[in-house]
């Protein structure tokens, strides 16, 4: 019988201790990996029921979140994987819902579940100077996908009618102090994940935060850019600001305006515009109820955003009340009733055109 060598059992050895280091990092390279990796997962389940009861079961056709009549329904869930260093972040996430009918209806079936899809470099190893680019949230406004972090059920008929989301390359920075964050965008487009077909130029946008103290938040953003093809591209200017004003842990409010400006034809020094005020506020019954009010108003007499075909356009107000119920940390139970009075006959009942619009909803939601 032949025993191994002094020589051929420490190569074994050291052979069998490479194999433990080398699995020893794996393992700590992978628990770094997950570590970095975040999951969050949100979804929003509604009804609402329009006194109008219109056939199609559709709302209204500038509405494009809560807009299914008389059915229980997701306006939108979305899972999302976030993984951020010190210099490298990304997000993906997927979505589903009748938002994503509604508002994605132009993109291709590919990219129509898409929420985000993004990557970001951190320029400076000192200054928070970030690079990012791809599919992520609009810069636009001041609500989001996310229900539960804004104070109404519903959106505002600014937000529904301006970017959600964007396609673009975004460079921001971030001051020390924190008061500042300045960026600038070049987008394909208005609310475009593809550039619109026949389309060759890209859109300019700017977004500034203001925030002097804890209290107060002054937003500025712009586009600057053309939603039409090549042919009869008719160039528009839009600016989006809101002040956010928080007076205690009970009381906070927001007053935001919309104002846009678009060429009538192209290369002519005509314009059509359209503007959006609004008011809301939400106050704090205690840790678990509140009520919020909101009251606003959208003017596009050409029918830039929302063409009616009448003759003083879309020119409406809007009041909403809701009631929310924090039942849990992270499940949200809300109550709405909304209502629309236009100076045209924009909306439907019974097959006749009428003036006004009111609406009860109700939602449920989960943050995890």
């Amino acid at each position: 019988m032949l025993y191994p060598s002094m020589r051929e059992r420490l190569s074994f050895v050291g052979a069998l201790m490479c194999c433990v280091l080398s699995s020893s990092t794996t393992q700590a390279q992978v628990a770094k990996w997950t570590d970095d990796v975040k999951v969050t997962a949100y979804g929003e389940v509604y009804y609402l029921y329009d006194f109008n009861q219109p056939q199609s079961g559709q709302v209204a056709p500038f509405l494009y979140s809560f807009n299914r009549h008389n059915e229980v329904n997701l306006n939108f869930g979305m899972v999302k994987l976030n993984y951020e260093q010190e210099r490298v972040r990304a997000n993906f996430a997927l979505m589903a819902g009748t938002y994503v009918q509604s508002n994605l209806s132009a993109e291709s079936d590919g990219l129509k579940n898409v929420y985000e899809a993004n990557i970001g470099v951190k320029l400076s190893g000192e200054h928070e100077l970030w690079l990012d680019a791809g599919i992520m949230p609009s810069h636009i406004g001041f609500e989001s996908n996310i229900g539960a972090d804004i104070m109404t059920l519903t959106r505002s008929m600014m937000a529904e009618n301006s970017p959600y989301f964007s396609s673009e390359v975004k460079l921001s920075y971030a001051t020390p102090n924190q008061k500042w964050f300045l960026a600038l965008h070049v987008m394909n487009g208005w609310q475009r994940i593809q550039r619109q077909e026949g389309n060759s130029s890209l859109a300019i946008g700017h977004q500034v935060v203001y925030t002097p103290q804890k209290a107060w938040a002054f937003t500025s953003s712009s586009f600057i850019g053309s939603d039409s093809p090549d042919d009869v591209r008719k160039m528009r200017y839009f600016h989006h600001a809101n002040l956010a004003y928080q007076l205690n842990e009970k009381v906070k409010a927001v007053v935001g305006f919309d104002l846009g400006v678009q060429q009538k034809e192209k290369n002519k020094n005509a314009y059509s515009n359209w503007y959006a005020p609004l008011v809301m506020a939400q106050y704090k019954l205690s840790d678990a109820w509140s009520v919020t009010a909101r009251m606003e108003y959208y003017c596009d007499p050409d029918g830039v955003i929302i063409d009616t075909d009448t003759p003083n356009g879309f020119q409406t107000w809007g009041y909403s009340f809701n009631v929310d119920y924090q039942i849990v940390p992270g499940v949200l139970w809300r109550m709405e009733a909304r209502s629309f009075t236009s100076k045209d006959d924009v909306f439907t009942r019974n097959d006749q055109a009428v003036s006004g619009q009111t609406m009860l909803s109700s939602s449920i939601s989960i943050h995890l």
